[in-house]
């Protein structure tokens, strides 16, 4: 199988406006494909430095991306050009992007140079903490002193500044500035935010006879295990006291039954204070249930009120969960706030106890108003009750009049444009600025052009709060352009469930990179790509081809095969496998094998693994539904552990669809429209292996 087939893309061009007032235009029409092919011929070249664009660009003078190609080559040649070229170039584009971008580009290089006098005639505040500092060593190499509060306060409440930082703070430091007490109100900030490095280098500013406590403190958050088996040699200081609870508090989370052994040990040496000692039995309670200890339940039982949080609280329900204790899953939910009990999630498992409990009238008390919302625990609530699905569409009309009078704005048609030329990075920029103080109407319009023109991330985030998560046809779109139906049924996979993954992956941005380097639209890493083609027989062009829709769905979906294939078809379990890895996967059926799906959902260690599977198979539902207009139920998709899954076929239950009450969005269907998980940080200990 081949992988360059043609991109065919739903970015549809606009109907040609010959009416269509432009800022500072009478009219102008919709860029031709030829306009936009020249523009991306020009822009490679001028990326590479120099004027050789120019000749590329004959008749591109008026097309609303001009501009980005000087800009381009000004920036490759940054270290070559002086102040004149810069500062006409921000003369003729006052205001855009590029020339924000091009400022801040030559103000680094003039701080570079350390050309302080040109530095400082083009600096302007507010461009970030960098050249912020520059700015203070620029005035600082005119012969001024630094005022602590005029000139570093903002700066030093910062737990961690770029290097460009040093010289200043250096200086500040040899001009008697950085007072212990300073020093030290910055290390507890370092120290809240985690950051060890920033911890270490302040504390080579403290007198001799506090800098070991503040390296210890630095040892505490880096390395845990090695400060809490030292810590019973330390001295019984404030700020060693300090280190000590830290060392304890990050060594539970890491290996709990290791940092109860510390406690045994430390909890005599130290005079902790009280709050210290709270601290410390939190965090081993905590982790304690989250390994699923025996002495879970019992350890957050004995908190104090005073230190309880959601999440300990949520942690007893789950850990009466594994152990099938349904008495005790009652008495952890009651003991929830009232807030926090409402929550889908513990509605339903609030039910599942009634009914384990033989209070089955109660239980479906719960599961009616539980089953009249759209997500993994309504879906649920109505299987079990034998009710149809609520899902309340709501349908997007156009305003052609007032779309026309949009598309006046010239950096929204930048951003249409950047789009339409495969630069969605910068496009997204220019549509947050241009839609900066819009009101709702004008932003729905906005999106809704961007729909049509194949833009999906754009509902993906605006349409999440509100009515606006009824507006299910923008939310979750049927990109046929893109192959994937086909290619999900070619991979031997529920096409609804591959569209599900995606829509939880990447919002539908094409160009999503994690920070574990998880490209594209089904979030693959290129070394899995990379085996994932050659077991296939397909072919790959590299890491960066992942970002072309096409390569990124059929090498996707038959990754999802894969993962799918390890766990008898189970797509929920599949699911966890693409978030955690299918080692932790593995990890977890060894461990609580024997519970029904729905429990073992709800205590798999990983906020954002948990989440992302209820996710994943609530997006399955209404995809399933998308494409049909009804839906194979939950319960079908959550086959028991070990029993082979059935791809949905003529013989599979589908539940019809209602609108059962128009009501505001609930809390729990809220949550579950935020985008795109896998672009934050992989939970700790997560394998990564996409």
């Amino acid at each position: 199988m081949s992988l360059h087939a043609p991109r065919r893309f739903a970015r549809r061009l606009l109907i040609v406006m010959a009416g269509l007032c432009l800022a500072g235009a009478a009219s102008a029409a919709e860029p031709t494909p030829a306009q936009r092919d020249a523009f991306k011929e020009a822009y490679a070249v001028a990326q590479q430095g120099g004027d050789g664009w120019r000749s590329l660009s004959t008749g591109l003078q008026d097309y609303p991306l001009y501009p980005y190609l000087e800009a381009a080559a000004l920036t490759h040649d940054i270290r070559q050009i002086d102040r004149a070229r810069v500062e006409d170039y921000l003369k003729r584009y006052p205001g855009l992007i590029p020339a924000s971008d091009l400022r801040r580009d030559f103000l680094t290089e003039l701080a570079r140079r350390q050309d302080w006098d040109n530095f400082l005639a083009m600096y302007q505040p507010g461009l970030g903490d960098a050249l912020s500092c520059n700015a203070l060593q620029a005035q600082l190499a005119r012969g001024a002193t630094l005022d602590f509060n005029r000139d570093l306060a903002a700066l030093w409440a910062k737990p961690k500044l770029p290097g460009a930082c040093d010289p200043v703070l250096s200086t500040a430091h040899d001009q008697g500035l950085l007072t212990p007490q300073r020093v030290w109100d910055r290390i507890d900030a370092a120290a809240d935010a985690n950051q060890p490095g920033t911890v270490a280098a302040m504390a080579d500013w403290l007198p001799a006879d506090q800098s070991a406590s503040a390296q210890r403190i630095a040892t505490a958050l880096r390395d845990p295990s090695v400060a809490t088996t030292a810590a019973i040699q330390w001295p019984d200081t404030p700020r060693d006291r300090q280190a000590a609870m830290l060392a304890l508090e990050r060594l539970a989370r890491r290996q709990s039954v290791t940092a109860d052994i510390a406690w045994q040990k430390l909890q005599d040496h130290f005079s902790f204070s009280p709050d210290q000692r709270n601290r410390v039995l939190y965090a081993l309670a905590l982790f304690h249930a989250t390994d699923y200890d025996a002495s879970a339940i019992s350890r957050l039982v004995a908190l104090p009120a005073s230190v309880q949080t959601d999440t300990s609280r949520e942690w007893r329900v789950r850990a009466a969960i594994a152990l099938l204790d349904w008495r005790a899953v009652l008495a952890a939910i009651d003991a929830m706030p009232p807030t926090q009990q409402q929550d889908g999630e513990w509605r339903w498992f609030r039910a599942r106890a009634l009914s384990e409990l033989g209070r089955d009238a109660e239980a479906q008390r719960v599961l009616a108003t539980l089953a009249q919302e759209p997500t993994f625990f309504g879906f649920l609530a109505a299987d079990k009750l034998n009710l149809p699905y609520g899902i309340c569409q709501i349908t997007l009309n156009g305003n052609p009049q007032r779309e026309q009078a949009l598309l006046s704005n010239r950096g929204l048609l930048r951003a249409f444009e950047l789009f339409a030329v495969d630069m969605p990075r910068q496009a997204r920029r220019e549509w947050t600025a241009a839609l900066d103080g819009a009101d709702p109407e004008t932003t729905r319009l906005a999106v809704d052009l961007a729909y049509r023109r194949g833009w999906y991330d754009r509902a993906v985030f605006t349409f999440n709060n509100g009515d606006a998560l009824r507006y299910y046809e923008q939310r979750f779109p049927l990109a046929s352009q893109d192959g994937l139906v086909q290619q999900a049924q070619e991979a031997g996979i529920d096409p609804s469930w591959a569209y599900a993954i995606l829509r939880a992956e990447s919002a539908w941005m094409p160009d999503a990179r994690s920070g574990a380097d998880a490209r594209g639209l089904m979030q693959l890493l290129p070394s899995t790509a990379a085996l994932v083609a050659k077991r296939n027989g397909i072919s790959w062009g590299g890491g960066d081809t992942l970002y072309d829709p096409v390569t990124n769905i059929v090498l996707g979906t038959r990754y999802l095969a894969q993962m799918a294939e390890r766990f008898n078809g189970a797509p929920w379990l599949a699911s966890a496998a693409y978030n955690a890895g299918p080692g932790k996967v593995d990890q977890w059926l060894e461990a609580r094998g024997s519970l029904a799906p729905d429990l073992f959902i709800a205590t798999i260690p990983y906020k954002e693994t948990r989440e992302y599977v209820a996710r994943v198979m609530s997006f399955a539902v209404i995809y399933d539904w998308r494409q049909h207009g009804n839906a194979v139920t939950m319960s079908e998709r959550l086959t028991p552990i070990g029993q082979a899954y059935q791809l949905p076929g003529s013989a599979s239950q589908r539940k019809l669809v209602t609108c059962p009450v128009v009501t505001p969005p609930t809390p729990a269907e809220a949550a579950s429209a935020a985008p795109a998980s896998s672009l934050a940080p992989p939970p700790a200990g997560s394998s990564g292996t996409r």
